[in-house]
């Protein structure tokens, strides 16, 4: 090779292992920003590799989140569609419910956003319900299943009874924790972690240079979420992760327990012994949505799903014949654990 060329390719290799090296040392001086606060009836946390702190942008962006989706709020998008008005939904909206029509298909209806009226009715909803008997709930069942909504070609809620009311309490905090990520990523940033209210999506690397470390807690009855001990601790990057459990959300009636989530097949509170449901997907929204499911589904259905689904891993936690805490990994949720 001519000596002058060979000149030439050592000056570019130099200059662009210089430009990784000025990169890299940049990247280092970079200070990590946490923004936390309180949203939808829990608490946020957002860290983050930047030179300035987002946190007005953050919490802008929630709120717009809360005005669509929030059924507490009286002027939400979703509480206009639960009383029927006439107008095209916004965007956060259209896009939740289409990935809820597909993931409450793929689960046979195990997750279903018209499940509403019977969490109200069970006392776990947006309205204040009293106890129902069987009868309520065979009421109430007439106007529960996902395939008695759809939208219309201009995105309209179609409903084939007016009295049908949606909640997406078990997909939204999911998809809000994705728009904040959305929000971060459009800046730039590549290491970051979002945390509402458990459901999380990580990317690149913690302020250690090292991936994130998530604690699964352990599904002691909490309901004051006082207890935080860890049942295992994973270690991910680049993912979504949501947990669903029946340990913080109930009551006791007559000597039973009744958990907060709701079998929309059968209309009454799960009693299964599956304690915890964690999910690691490619976004947020998807694992909050299939960790109710599996939550509804009991453990073996929601063992054969997730084996059955290798673009998502799980983490069961249940209780035995003889009251002892178990658990059950899919194959790809091993690598994440921390040994």
């Amino acid at each position: 090779m001519d000596k002058k060329i060979q000149r030439n390719f050592l000056w570019i290799a130099l200059l662009i292992l210089g430009t990784i090296w000025i990169l890299a040392r940049h990247n280092r001086t970079i200070p990590y920003q946490i923004d936390n606060g309180l949203i939808f009836g829990t608490v946020y946390k957002v860290t983050y590799q930047y030179d300035e702190n987002l946190k007005e942008e953050i919490e802008a962006a929630l709120k717009r989140f809360d005005g669509s989706l929030s059924p507490f709020n009286d002027t939400a998008t979703i509480t206009r569609v639960n009383h029927n008005e006439d107008f095209v939904p916004d965007t956060f909206f259209i896009n939740v419910f289409r990935r809820s029509m597909e993931i409450s298909k793929e689960t046979d209806g195990a997750f279903d956003i018209t499940v509403a009226p019977l969490a109200n009715a069970w006392g776990f909803g947006f309205k204040k319900g009293t106890f129902p008997d069987s009868a309520m709930i065979d009421s109430l069942q007439e106007i529960t299943g996902y395939t008695k909504v759809n939208l219309s070609a201009e995105g309209k809620v179609m409903k084939q009874d007016p009295r049908i009311m949606l909640s997406c309490s078990a997909i939204a905090k999911g998809y809000a924790v994705d728009v904040i990520a959305q929000l971060l990523e459009q800046k730039g940033i590549r290491n970051f972690m979002v945390d509402i209210g458990g459901e999380i999506v990580v990317r690149g690397e913690n302020p250690k240079k090292d991936l994130w470390r998530i604690g699964i807690n352990k599904p002691v009855d909490d309901s004051l979420s006082m207890n935080q001990e860890i049942q295992t601790v994973l270690n991910i990057t680049n993912i979504g992760m949501a947990t669903s459990g029946n340990y913080r959300n109930y009551y006791y009636k007559d000597g039973k327990k009744y958990a907060h989530t709701i079998d929309p097949r059968t209309g009454y509170p799960v009693q299964h012994n599956i304690l915890s449901a964690t999910v690691i997907a490619r976004d947020c929204m998807s694992a909050d949505a299939y960790a109710t499911a599996f939550m509804v589904m009991g453990l073996e259905e929601a063992e054969q799903f997730a084996n059955a689904h290798p673009d998502i891993d799980a983490y069961f936690i249940y209780s035995d014949e003889n009251g002892k805490l178990q658990t059950f990994l899919t194959n790809g949720m091993e690598k994440y654990v921390s040994k």
